[in-house]
């Protein structure tokens, strides 16, 4: 569950970044590829983060 909220969060704030971006004139070629490239971060940092400890 944390996992889905996190990621919930982090499209909030890249529906933000895509719109501000769109609104300042980038170009789309370019918001499509910062899009992939923050959407690939955020998912490697939300599985980090809510993923369980091994035991050991």
């Amino acid at each position: 569950m944390s996992f889905a909220l996190y990621m919930v969060g982090f499209l909030i704030f890249l529906a933000g970044l895509i719109w501000g971006a769109s609104v300042a004139g980038v170009p789309t070629l370019y918001i499509g590829i910062g899009t992939l490239i923050v959407l690939g971060i955020g998912i490697f940092s939300a599985v980090g983060r809510t993923r369980g400890k091994d035991p050991s």
